[in-house]
């Protein structure tokens, strides 16, 4: 398949670089014949005092070059419109300004006249040339019989720079199976406008009619410009029409070319959901990973297999994954390698409490940084086997952490959750236990490592997370359920949440607990009804909702800091830093030993007296 691909953009490079050789050649000579009065014997004579082909291979090989510079061997020719136009203008420009000077070098003498008359006819050609081949094409697309019987007619929300992008690479690809047909957008200037020859008409609260009369089979949502509030309008709205709707790319993948535009997805929960885009300091954040070894572990969950997946894209040296379920791992490290990121990867199965394990990964490939994702994080499964939340939650990081302070790594940071603030579970408590773990060894004697943890709330579509449950049930036919009806949760994309805790370790000094703005908490009855909306369906009516109690250990809401906790100023708005007293080295080492040495053999409740000695605000849940 690659070498097919090859072959194919050899064979249109190659198509490419004649048609504008013939440009640039016809346009030269145009040049010297205008020049000259169109008098053959002048501009032979005139040539004949300077070298003919030094002249042709330079204007022809200066023009290429800028021409390829500005995108114009990556566009479609039929696709033209005013960021070609723009492109081609400063093309042109600098190709002209650098034979000039060369010319000044006295390589060549290229009189100036020429030159002007060359810079004027290289635009018109290539401007008429591509417009009539756009030309060409509309009235082509204009006439349904020589369409494709196998394409689908595609209306396309969003007449911007997105949408008239994708209309233009869908135009120009007909072999994808889809036709523009329609724009639709918000914006009052652009109402009865044509773009690429189709018409831009106003996005209507019911699609019903549009839909009848241009026989539409699809539509696209394609603008950065509409909230997620107005998404899940328009996405209901086009459902109700018994229409099938896909969205862009998101605007990042786009502007980093990792996802063509043409790559259109189902319209997701985290569309409608969403914020606005988070602005890193991706310096601070380079600085910190390129050139360094570093280790993810709980790799192959989905916040460990996001971690790996930007780190991987910022030039590390070494990337260790660390998971102790080899299928999710393995399942992670394809998926990153797949990428094309070229970072050497190196996956490990193991456990993070096994302390020789430990000892033999971290001193054979000394990271500078640890990034500790591993966790058990199941409130209700905890809530029972409190022994496996603190084998793993605890004294896994303890290990982990006492071996990073031994190796001198730079910077130990521990994932942590909101629910470790004034725990009703176990699960939080003993997340709130490694927060306490984190900061003990940050005062461990002789410590050179900078120890920090990040809290943040549920993560949309993580493998614990409530969405893939709603999923599940839409596919099942419902009900939705609902432990409660005023249930709120805080709630991040797994590339934000992500991008933040790569922030927070930029800006690091030790010893901080950061918390992430996750913005408003979203009610999980209002996550219901909108997840039964995008699938086309209306709640109550289509779906219900049924609403099932609360879980052993959870809570109405989740809060963001403990009373006893300083709010500290971050670089970053987003992030918010908290210090409280820290427990000692000691303290804390007599807690683990305690876990070592009777967690298997303790009782569920005496567990939890035990947690909540160590936690002081921990409230404890019994039961039978």
């Amino acid at each position: 398949m690659k070498q097919i691909l090859s072959k194919y953009s050899f064979i249109r490079i190659a198509s490419l670089t004649l048609i504008y050789t013939l440009i640039i050649l016809s346009s030269l000579i145009g040049a010297y014949l205008v020049r000259f009065d169109f008098s053959a014997n002048v501009v032979i004579k005139v040539l004949s005092l300077e070298p003919f082909w030094a002249i042709v291979l330079t204007v022809w090989a200066v023009n290429i070059f800028f021409l390829y510079a500005f995108g114009q061997f990556r566009t479609y020719l039929t696709s033209f419109h005013i960021p070609d136009m723009v492109k081609i203008f400063w093309a042109y420009t600098f190709s002209c300004a650098t034979i000039l000077l060369v010319c000044f070098a006295q390589a060549f003498r290229v009189p100036r006249g020429v030159l002007l008359i060359l810079y004027v006819s290289l635009m018109l050609t290539t401007f008429v040339f591509r417009m009539v081949l756009r030309m060409y094409r509309e009235a082509e697309i204009k006439d349904s019989d020589i369409v494709p019987h196998r394409s689908k007619r595609l209306l396309i929300i969003g007449a911007g720079d997105i949408g008239t992008s994708l209309a233009a690479e869908l135009l120009g690809r007909r072999n994808m199976g889809y036709v523009p047909v329609l724009f639709l957008d918000d914006d009052k200037g652009k109402y009865g406008r044509q773009i690429l020859g189709l018409e831009v008409l106003k996005t209507p609260d019911d699609f019903s009619e549009i839909k009848e009369k241009y026989s539409i089979d699809k539509a696209v949502i394609a603008s950065v410009r509409f909230s997620p509030s107005r998404i899940g309008e328009i996405t209901a709205a086009l459902h109700k029409a018994n229409l099938d709707v896909s969205i862009v790319p998101s605007y990042h993948d786009l502007v980093s070319g990792k996802i063509k535009i043409s790559k259109m997805r189902e319209i997701d929960i985290q569309d409608v959901l969403g914020r606005d885009p988070i602005n890193l300091d991706s310096e601070k954040i380079d600085a910190m990973l390129q050139g360094r070894v570093v280790m993810v572990t709980g790799a192959g969950g989905s916040i460990g297999t996001e971690l790996c997946r930007q780190i991987a894209a910022r030039k590390v040296d070494t990337l260790i994954m660390l998971d102790h379920c080899e299928v999710q791992l393995y399942r992670a490290q394809q998926e990153i390698l797949g990428e094309g990121y070229g970072t050497p990867i190196k996956a490990f199965v193991g456990n993070v409490a096994d302390a020789r394990r430990m000892e033999r990964i971290i001193s054979r490939y000394n990271p500078s940084l640890i990034f500790h994702a591993a966790a058990h994080k199941h409130v209700p499964m905890m809530e029972y086997q409190p022994s496996e939340a603190l084998k793993n939650n605890v004294l896994g990081t303890w290990t982990l952490a006492e071996t990073a302070s031994r190796h001198n790594v730079d910077k130990f940071l521990l994932i942590s959750t909101d629910k470790a603030i004034n725990p009703t579970n176990v699960m939080g408590a003993s997340k709130r236990m490694a927060e306490k773990v984190v900061q003990a060894m940050q005062g461990r004697d002789g410590n050179k490592t900078q120890f920090v943890a990040v809290r943040f709330g549920n993560v949309l579509g993580s493998s614990g997370s409530v969405i893939p449950t709603f999923k599940k049930q839409l596919a099942e036919g419902g009900p939705l359920t609902v432990t409660h009806p005023e249930v709120t949760r805080y709630f991040m994309t797994i590339p934000e949440a992500v991008g933040l805790v790569l922030q927070c370790g930029a800006q690091a000094f030790g010893g901080e607990i950061f918390v992430l703005d996750m913005g408003e908490p979203v009610k999980i009855m209002d996550l219901a009804r909108q997840m039964i909306r995008l699938s086309g369906y209306e709640p109550d009516v289509d779906i219900k909702i049924k609403i099932i109690g609360l879980r052993p250990g959870e809570k109405l809401y989740e809060e963001l800091q403990h009373k006893n906790e300083s709010l500290i100023k971050t670089d970053h708005p987003r992030i918010f830093g908290f210090v409280s007293e820290m427990a000692t080295y000691d303290e804390m080492k007599n807690a683990v030993e305690e876990i070592k040495n009777s967690a298997d053999s303790m009782s569920v409740n005496n567990l939890k007296n035990f947690m909540h000695k160590n936690i002081a605000e921990y409230n404890v849940q019994y039961y039978d």
